[in-house]
């Protein structure tokens, strides 16, 4: 899955100066993926436990972590879906209501987590606030 979605889309760009973090879930960890990865990325590639360091407090740094699936969450289960298909319909339904101006914020707040972290030279966002 990786290959066909990820990579064949990366092959359209110029990832020489991409960096790459990659998350610590187990299928996302497996030996063929990571060395997927470190051929695309070399020693650009941010594993768990590997040579470079993950930010602290890593997830506060990541849209779809701080900000992406407790939003869609909140809303697809409002009405307490009771089939797959109205589940289904619901996420479908929350995602397409995302508006720009909501992920330009989301980019915002983004980017002042990264200026954050760089001046305070990784260390954990306390004084960040979190708000959209």
């Amino acid at each position: 899955m990786i290959t066909y979605f990820f990579i064949s889309e990366l092959n359209n760009h110029d990832v020489q100066e991409l960096w790459f973090q990659q998350d610590g879930a187990t299928y996302h960890t497996a030996h063929a993926t990571i060395d997927l990865l470190k051929d695309t990325f070399g020693d650009r590639l941010i594993p768990r436990f590997g040579p470079v360091n993950w930010p602290p407090r890593s997830c506060d740094l990541t849209p779809l972590d701080y900000f992406l699936w407790a939003y869609v969450k909140s809303l697809v289960y409002a009405d307490k879906p009771q089939t797959l298909d109205h589940l289904e319909d619901n996420i479908r339904r929350v995602i397409a209501d995302i508006r720009p101006q909501m992920l330009e914020k989301v980019i915002e707040n983004w980017t002042s987590r990264l200026d954050y972290i760089r001046a305070s030279r990784g260390s954990p966002m306390s004084e960040i606030i979190f708000k959209m």
